[in-house]
């Protein structure tokens, strides 16, 4: 930085502002800290520093008070919101509020230094921008993963936007519910989502189903139908499954896209329509597009944000939280007490594999529900096909326990050194790892490690791993 910046920390954990306090005074940053937001307002009418960065919860006003004020009064100046309340809500709101950006708690003090340094650059070069309102609650997504806070960090920044969006995961993530909550955060939110899996309709009625026909279209069109485009105007188009999309309506698909019009089935009238698209699957697109299966021309319309959901064994620490959220739904729903897991319990679900992902917890809860004999749950008490998994699919709860043992028996052996070989080791199966439930690609790989694209491609290149180019090009890490 060209000169001493002031950087105002605002939080009620001590600890929390002094680690702040020290890593920035280190980088020539000088720093004043509030231990509530309350003086913060009366304090900026004499003084205004570069960048403030603020816990979002604490006695008093909010953090996202103080930044509804700050937006009010100091639209240019750059607030950072921190919170150990990693769930959407708090990353939507923050974005909607007019956050620069979106730290959840623990984090990394590099990283929170980084992000002030942009933070201040980012107001050199910027403008204030106008405060939206804030948005009615929306049905939460569970999340504390750094995979899961990457995924609030999107919804929160496109919630301005009508940008088409692609979203990927595996079957039973949760993509649809990202879709919805892409919907309910921006501008459209008041208008219709419409979803459609492209997989559950028969090839012959697709575009029917899609574009609508005429009266007298075909054998058993007595009547006008309105399609899915028209249904959405002015809303969202949520087309799930996009990779089982036959290739004659990929072609309809991409004239809409680009001309914003389209013929109902047997029409001659051009119906023209305002929808934005956001399209999932849980095949690698790439493939299909090199295989001949998918257009290309299509898909780069389509990829223009994507976001990755990861697979609930990716996202660990959110099951016992999802666990209990689904459990509650389930009482609810059955008008019954709500089932409570043990702890024992509680770990046991927490290292199964979940090839179902979030939807296998969710029917899990319910059978729970409604099978379990008394109120608190034992593993004895779970599904059969839970407690009888194959020995390759059984959960690995003792991993630590496991390093523990060969490096016991290493030090018996008289071997020394033994971080030069368990680190390497350690970093290229995590990286292997995350390259395989990534389908290759580094950009998502590298989120999932919780790197910036190019730590991973330097972590490659000096374990000398041999693995494909995929998504490899250069760029800033994040």
């Amino acid at each position: 930085m060209s000169r001493s910046e002031t950087v105002w920390i605002v939080d009620d954990d001590r600890s929390i502002r002094w680690v702040l306090e020290k890593a920035l005074q280190q980088e020539g940053m000088t720093t004043q800290s509030f231990d509530s937001a309350d003086g913060v307002m009366g304090r900026l009418a004499r003084q205004q520093p570069d960048v403030i960065i603020s816990d979002i919860r604490m006695p008093g006003a909010s953090g996202l008070d103080l930044l509804a004020q700050i937006r009010e009064q100091h639209p240019r100046l750059p607030v950072i919101i921190m919170t150990a309340h990693s769930d959407l809500d708090s990353a939507v709101a923050s974005y909607q509020g007019g956050a620069f950006e979106y730290l959840p708690k623990p984090f990394d003090v590099d990283e929170a230094v980084s992000l002030v340094k942009r933070a201040n650059q980012h107001a050199q070069e910027q403008q204030g921008l106008d405060v939206p309102q804030a948005l009615a609650r929306t049905p939460e997504i569970i999340g504390e993963a750094p995979a899961m806070q990457e995924v609030f960090r999107a919804i929160g920044r496109l919630s301005h936007s009508n940008i088409t969006v692609l979203i990927n995961g595996e079957s039973g993530t949760g993509k649809e519910l990202v879709a919805h909550a892409l919907h309910r955060h921006s501008p459209r939110a008041a208008s219709p989502f419409i979803a459609l899996n492209m997989a559950a309709i028969p090839k012959d009625l697709m575009e029917s189903e899609l574009f609508g026909h005429e009266k007298g279209a075909f054998t058993g069109a007595a009547n006008l139908r309105r399609g899915r485009f028209e249904q959405a105007d002015g809303g969202t188009l949520f087309l799930d499954e996009i990779g089982d999309m036959p290739a004659d309506t990929q072609t309809r698909l991409l004239r809409v896209l680009a001309d914003g019009e389209f013929y109902r089935v047997g029409g001659h009238v051009p119906v023209k329509v305002d929808v934005r698209i956001i399209a999932a699957t849980h095949q690698n697109l790439e493939s299909l597009v090199q295989a001949g299966k998918f257009r290309e021309d299509l898909f780069h319309r389509l990829n223009v944000i994507r976001i990755h959901i990861p697979r609930l064994a990716d996202r660990r620490e959110d099951i016992p939280a999802l666990a209990r959220h689904f459990l509650g739904r389930a009482a609810q729903e059955l008008a019954v007490e709500p089932k409570l897991l043990k702890p024992e319990t509680e770990e046991f679900i927490r290292n199964l594999p979940w090839p179902g992902n979030v939807r296998q917890l969710e029917n899990t809860c319910r059978w729970i529900t409604v099978m379990a004999s008394s109120r608190e749950v034992l593993i004895g008490d779970l599904p059969p096909e839970l407690l009888n998994l194959p020995q390759d699919a059984a959960p690995v709860t003792n991993w630590e326990q496991a390093l523990r043992q060969w490096a016991d028996q290493a030090l018996a052996r008289g071997q020394s050194n033994l971080l030069d070989s368990a680190v390497p080791s350690f970093e290229r199966i995590m990286i292997e790892t995350a390259l395989k439930h990534t389908a290759g690609r580094r950009r998502d790989a590298a989120v999932l490690l919780g790197w910036g694209r190019n730590t991973l491609t330097r972590k490659i290149k000096e374990l000398g791993m041999n693995v494909d180019g995929g998504d490899d090009d250069e760029g800033e890490d994040h």
